[in-house]
């Protein structure tokens, strides 16, 4: 394991899935197997590691752990929302079901792949190579209206609408087709005092269209009832969060399942019937001190944790 590829919050997650032999495990994003390694550690000869990732590139990471840890493995190349649903067709249940959204250390690290500021590449961002929609795409051909929208929405850019006005000039003239122009582009639509008041200039909208490209949000929303459902009874579940969005939407759905009775305090009895779901494990868990110092990208990091209680009244 690479130091860019050290996991996030490994130790807070093996804390809040306290994993055991024999239990089976689903790492729904499992980039460079970083987390699933110390997982597979520990779930003995007895035990299953499923692992999914919709970025081809993990597959050749998996082969490796596979053949170094002593359980059960299997690989599913899908997005995770995807892949969820084709372990529920199957009848499969977990023990333990985490996900470590955003993009990885693996993706930004390949310069070619187009997800950093940081090189001059062509304009990829895809996690599943094999998908239609990239960032050119999106910068050439979506309207000048979306493409603020959603670097407002997806990168709380103060200057979305500059930004995307600058790019709709440029592409009139010529198509945007590396990560340089769109540096460029964005450099010069943000004011000289602004540009480097909260860290490099083009990284909120990196973010916001890499986001819009891979649907991130809306694979969220999708995944996180379905791996609910998969996880059995006193099953745990683990959401490692790196934006905004994506943790709101974890904690939410975590703290609706954890919520009891609904009725109105002055009733001297629940009349609602309503009982807890879940046991939430610890609160917005953030890396530590040490570990921001030593692997600065842990930094916006947040992990949310809880433990199936019962199961749900109504399937996904």
């Amino acid at each position: 394991m690479t130091a860019s590829h050290v996991p996030v919050l490994a130790g807070e997650l093996i804390e809040a899935l306290d994993p055991q032999p024999g239990q089976v495990a689903i790492d729904c994003t499992f980039g460079a197997g970083g987390h699933a390694r110390l997982i597979a550690e520990r779930l003995g000869p007895t035990g299953t590691l499923i692992a999914i990732d919709r970025d081809p590139v993990a597959a050749s990471h998996f082969e490796a752990l596979a053949a170094e840890v002593g359980c059960t493995t299997r690989f599913v190349h899908a997005s995770f929302a995807d892949g969820l649903r084709e372990l529920l067709a199957e009848g499969i249940r977990a023990d333990l079901v985490y996900v470590d959204l955003g993009i990885s250390s693996m993706q930004v690290d390949t310069w070619e792949r187009g997800f950093s500021y940081s090189y001059d590449a062509p304009l990829d961002m895809r996690m599943d190579t094999e998908q239609e929609l990239d960032a050119r795409t999106v910068l050439n051909t979506w309207e000048v209206r979306r493409i603020a929208q959603l670097l407002r929405e997806y990168g709380d850019e103060r200057y979305a609408s500059q930004i995307a006005r600058a790019i709709g000039r440029v592409r009139e003239e010529q198509e945007i087709e590396t990560t340089s122009q769109l540096v460029d582009i964005i450099n010069n639509s943000i004011p000289v005092k602004a540009r480097f008041a909260g860290g490099h200039p083009a990284k909120r909208s990196f973010q916001a269209i890499r986001i819009a490209v891979n649907d991130e949000l809306g694979q969220v929303d999708a995944a996180l009832p379905l791996a609910w459902q998969i996880l059995r009874t006193n099953g745990r579940f683990a959401g490692i969060s790196f934006h905004s969005g994506e943790d709101r939407r974890v904690k939410r759905f975590l703290a609706a399942r954890a919520e009891g009775c609904t009725c109105p305090p002055q009733l001297p009895v629940c009349v609602c019937g309503r009982t807890p779901e879940a046991e939430l494990i610890g609160r917005g868990i953030a890396p530590s001190a040490g570990e921001i110092a030593s692997n600065p990208r842990s930094a916006s990091a947040r992990m949310r944790a809880a433990r199936k209680l019962r199961e749900e009244e109504d399937a996904v």
